[in-house]
């Protein structure tokens, strides 16, 4: 079977790395891939953007691609899944319709209100003033969110009225975000531990992986701008059995029959980012219609099932009563990052001395890329994911560390503090 991967990010690394495995499968295209991906067994990288649906589309069919797994949002919320479906090609992925849960943040949090899915309080606004009046009423800190999609950066916490004020002034006024902040959403900040929960989903159907959690934060201790993540684990011990039952029922299976209900059933990554609160109550902070980056890293050295097959189960609406097979132990990836992300960095820094890969290691690469001297370079703020096995929390983030202090980068930043939440626990 030959395969496409749409996107270049740590999370199409790890579907690589994962799906390479499934003798199944013969070659696997990158669309367009990274450094890391372009060393894959079974891989080959192809210059075409994970934006252009055309192109996409062009090289699946000239490629006589089988079965095409898209990673980032933004190529769902374009129709990617509509477009190849028209052709008769199978894409793993929701269509158009229902990548709106992640696309719009007004459309799902009105979407969970219809369908009395726990959430924060919120308020969505098109205009100035009737956002700025609504500010006025609400208690600090309150949290101003970018409707569209602005990769992972339209989210501010307002800690003052002024910064919130400040915060709806940049979106709606200033259009800070372009079209992805011209509907804004004032939500009710909300405290407590995050975790994140993702199912492979068909209509009703869906099959939970384990839980995860990463780290928004740029700094340790959950310090500085939010980012797209700096570090992931899983398990999450804050989701115990007990609660992971609660969040499938309440929330899960909630949003999936919601979707049918409203005429757009979802076939997909299904992922909730959630909050869980001091009583152990958790609510939804924002879903995402895709695996998560760098959830996806940890997730994928933890299973042990064939992926392709899951895949396949979920297209042929087979999903019901499939199991997966998943290693017992933790997994815990820590991203290694440009200085300066998630503002302005610098790219083109050399790498190098990154660790072999073996069943218990993996650096799995995000924004990286070979140039013409042959020789590996960063290409974007989140460079790698050192992710590793361990026998427990404590022993995968010493594995994970002891690789990442050995690679040779310079400019670069990480966390020191990835799993702390697990191991105090």
């Amino acid at each position: 079977m030959k395969l496409l991967i749409v996107g270049s990010g740590g999370r199409e690394h790890a579907l690589a790395w994962k799906l390479a495995q499934s003798p199944s499968v013969t070659e696997i295209l990158l669309a367009p891939g990274n450094g890391g991906t372009a060393g894959l067994s079974k891989t080959r990288n192809v210059a075409v953007s994970a934006e252009d649906i055309s192109a996409l589309l062009s090289l699946a069919q000239s490629e006589a691609i089988e079965l095409t797994i898209v990673g980032p949002e933004a190529p769902l919320v374009d129709g990617i899944v509509d477009r190849f479906q028209a052709a008769g090609l199978r894409c793993f992925g929701p269509t158009a319709s229902a990548a709106r849960l992640e696309g719009s943040k007004a459309f799902a949090k009105d979407f969970m209100r219809r369908h009395h899915i726990p959430t924060a309080s919120y308020a969505s606004f098109q205009q100035l003033q009737p956002a700025l009046d609504y500010l006025r009423s609400q208690s600090m800190p309150v949290v101003i969110k970018a409707s569209g999609l602005a990769a992972g950066k339209g989210v501010i916490i307002a800690a003052t009225p002024t910064e919130a004020e400040q915060a709806v002034r940049d979106m709606l006024e200033h259009q800070q975000f372009g079209s992805a902040g011209q509907q804004v959403v004032i939500e009710e900040f909300l405290t407590g531990e995050e975790a994140s929960f993702i199912v492979l989903a068909a209509g009703t159907d869906y099959l939970a992986f384990p839980s995860s959690q990463d780290h928004k934060r740029a700094f340790d201790d959950d310090r500085g701008p939010n980012t797209g993540g700096m570090g992931a684990y899983s398990p999450a011990p804050v989701l115990n059995d007990e609660l992971q039952a609660l969040v499938e029922s309440r929330i899960i299976q909630a949003t999936l029959r919601g979707l049918a209900d409203d005429g757009l059933p979802f076939t997909g990554f299904l992922y909730a980012g959630l909050m869980i609160d001091e009583q152990g109550q958790p609510r939804v902070l924002e879903y995402n219609c895709r695996m998560g980056d760098p959830e996806t890293q940890p997730l994928m050295m933890r299973l042990n099932s064939d992926l392709v097959e899951l895949i396949e189960a979920a297209l042929d609406n087979r999903l019901a009563g499939v199991t997966a097979d998943w290693d017992p132990r933790p997994a815990l990836g820590v991203v290694l990052a440009a200085e300066g992300y998630p503002g302005a960095y610098a790219k083109h820094l050399p790498l190098a001395d990154l660790p072999a890969a073996s069943d218990d290691l993996v650096a799995f690469h995000a924004g990286t890329t070979v140039n013409e001297a042959g020789q590996l370079v960063s290409s974007g703020g989140r460079i790698l994911c050192v992710t590793a096995l361990g026998d427990d929390f404590d022993t995968a983030r010493q594995r994970a560390y002891a690789a990442l202090q050995q690679i040779s980068a310079n400019n670069c930043f990480y966390r020191t503090d990835i799993g702390h939440r697990a191991i105090n626990r």
